[in-house]
Parts: C-alpha cells; structure tokens; sequence
C-alpha cells in the first residue's frame, strides 16, 4: 500500500516499482520446497523462531535503505523469511487438531495472515502519514522479535513434546533417513500435486496483484477515489478474501468435498474479474461490490492445502503444502510485475500533480486480462483434479 510513498522516495516507474515489489515473491516461492522438506525433517518450531529474526533483520535493511539496491535487498531477505510461516503453521496444525479440522484451520491461518494484510492498507496509511514509512517498518521488526521469543517459549512440534496424546503417530527413523530428493520426487508423483499447486495463482495472485500493488492507483486513477477511500476498499477485499477461508473450510466438511466447492469459488472469482476489468465505467457501488464479490469467492483456494494434503501420505503433509504454497505465491511474484510492466508500456505521458504517472483504464484492462487468463487456468486445474471426499491417502498415487 506504500507505492506513493516508495515511487517518491526511490523515483519508480511502475515497472521498476512492481519488481521491487516483486522480489518479495521471488524470495518467498524460492523458500517453499527448501521449507516443505525441512519442516518435514526438523519440525516447525525453530523453522518459525529463525524466520521471525530474519524477517526483522530485512526489515530493518529495508527501512534504512537509501537506495533502491539495499530496499531490494531488505524486501527480498523479508520474502525468504516469512515463507516458512504458512507451511509450519499447517505442520502443526496436522499434529495438533483431528483432520477433520484441518481446512478450518487452514481457513483460519488465512484470516490471521490477511489481519496483518489490512493493516497494510488504512492503519499503514495512516501510520506513514502520520510517522513516516520508514518508522513504521522499524516498528514492524519489533513486533517479529517479540513473537519469535514467543513461539521459542509457546510452541512445540507435537502434543507429546507437552506430555500429551497427538494426532498422528511422530515420524519413526525409517521417514527421517529418507532424503529430501526422495521426499520431493515421492510428491511429484502424484496428480494432484501438480494440479493444485497451479490452480491458486489465479486466485491468490488477483487479489494481491490488486489489493496489494495495483488496486490504489486504479481506484485514484480511474474512479478518482482518494487514498484512503482506496486503500479501505482494497483492505475491504482482503478481509473478504480472508473471512470466506473458514467458511469454505466448513462448508467443505459439510459436504465431504473439496474439489465442488474449491471450482465454485474460483468460477465466481472469474466472473467478478470479468466485470471489473473488461467494463468500463462501473459506477463506483457496482464496482466495490463485484471486488468484495472476488474477495468472498476467493476463500476456496485454501481448500487446495487440505485436498493436497490428503493426496500423499501425511509423513509427506510438509513437503506437499511447500509446493502448494509456492504456486500459491507464484501469482503475485508474477503477476505485481507484469501488470506494471503492460502499465509503462501503454503509458500515454499523463503525470498527476505529484509527479507520479497516471494510466488510462485501456492500460489497465490490458494488464489486468493476465489476472483473468490465470483464472480460467485455476478453474480447469481444479476440476481436472482428483477429490479425496475428506479423507486422508493410505499412500497410494492418485
């Protein structure tokens, strides 16, 4: 939500400001195997503690940068360390809750990450305008250190490490001599690896490419919204987004279905798309609700993590959902930096009173028909895969 700020500070095209973006992703994806495999091997605990202090550490690198070089550095080091959140805490969940559990605490995960994804919009707004962006990100490596402390002295891997009965039996020597090579390729043996590591691109990779880069200058631009009614609308839709996770959770075990509900959602997702990208015009009350619509649908991604992991056999749950996760972020490292791409390249010379550059709504629909062609991908994806009906794999390849 700082792209003003970051475009005034750094002087960024929108090219050069959704690659610094970006590197944020690449670092991110690139960390998901390496994490799915370790949390399988080492557990989560100390896999979160030592993301958290790095995280803080590229935070600091990031607020302090005085040039574009070292605020790439710090948004990179940021991206690599808080990969290994989403993977450890799915880990744990797999230990910790029955498995009937499992998507609603999936769901769940969702609606904590997108808190923190909020605060990103009207608070961090506020807040810079307020402190400047540079003391917010100092605060924000405060708050990493304070929960690394946390989970070092809270969180254990299973039940038994606190004298309890866990949920699954802990994974005997046979699986930990197993190498991460072996790991890896046991995974990708399966269909639905494949299939649902690619559906939620589509999804995850709209809504971050929007709300999180895109969606504040096409809000100003375009339908002439001022920041803060911008950056609510865009907060509005990642509390969509999130709060629809734990309903498809539920809904799902209702249904003992995964891959009906998870199609639906993204086939919904489409279509709201359609109507923002490909008409112009929208008045401002059809607009908002057809992003808020493309929010709520947007929560049966989180479906894919449960669906793939009753794909493979659980003493593989980690590695699978390190893979499922990078597709996951492979949407906006991808997408952030080809909409600001099409963006330059269709840039007409127009600049708003700020200096920054201004695009027309042609620019903007030929960037955002990427969003709409993943969205169509995720839809066959999901329906070419194979439903596990809720229930865990006894090992063998689907």
């Amino acid at each position: 939500m700082l792209h003003r700020e970051l475009s005034q500070d750094f002087g960024l095209s929108a090219a050069a400001l959704g690659g610094l973006s970006g590197l944020y992703f690449y670092s991110y994806v690139a960390m998901q195997v390496p994490t799915g495999l370790l949390v399988d091997r080492w557990g989560p605990r100390w896999l979160l503690v030592g993301g958290l202090f790095l995280s803080a550490i590229g935070a600091v690198v990031f607020a302090t940068a005085s040039t574009l070089f070292w605020a790439g550095v710090g948004r990179f080091l940021i991206g690599g360390s808080v990969a290994v959140a989403f993977v450890c805490v799915l880990k744990l969940a797999t230990h910790w809750l029955p498995a009937q559990r499992y998507a609603l605490a999936a769901g769940l995960l969702l609606v904590v990450g997108m808190t923190g994804a909020v605060f990103g919009g009207v608070p961090l707004q506020f807040a810079s305008n307020v402190f400047g962006w540079r003391a917010v990100v100092i605060a924000a490596a405060g708050v990493s250190l304070i929960l690394a402390l946390l989970v070092w002295l809270v969180v254990r891997d299973d039940p038994s490490d606190k004298g309890y009965r866990g949920y699954i039996p802990v994974a005997d020597a046979g699986d930990l001599q197993t190498g991460e090579v072996d790991r890896l390729r046991a995974v990708l043996r399966y269909r639905n690896t494949w299939l649902l590591a690619l559906a939620p691109g589509g999804i995850v990779g709209s809504v971050l490419a929007f709300a999180g880069l895109w969606g504040m200058p096409f809000l100003t631009d375009i339908y002439q919204l001022t920041p803060v009614a911008a950056a609510s609308v865009c907060s509005g839709m990642m509390l969509c987004w999130a709060f629809s996770g734990p309903l498809f959770g539920m809904a799902s075990e209702k249904l003992r279905r995964r891959r009906v509900p998870y199609a639906a959602g993204n086939f919904v997702a489409l279509l709201a798309w359609a109507l923002v990208v490909l008409v112009p015009d929208l008045p401002v009350w059809v607009l908002v609700s057809a992003l808020m619509l493309a929010g709520l649908s947007s929560g049966g991604m989180i479906l894919g993590f449960a669906q793939a992991k009753e794909s493979v056999p659980l003493r593989l749950a980690g590695t699978v959902s390190g893979l499922v996760n990078m597709g996951v972020m492979c949407g906006p490292m991808l997408l952030q930096p080809l909409v600001g791409w099409v963006l330059d390249w269709f840039w007409q010379g127009n600049v708003g009173a700020d200096g920054l550059r201004v695009y027309l709504f042609e620019s903007y629909r030929i960037g955002f028909l990427m969003l709409l062609l993943w969205l169509v991908v995720s839809v066959v994806c999901v329906l070419a895969s194979h439903e596990t009906c809720c229930r865990q794999s006894p090992g063998d390849k689907v």
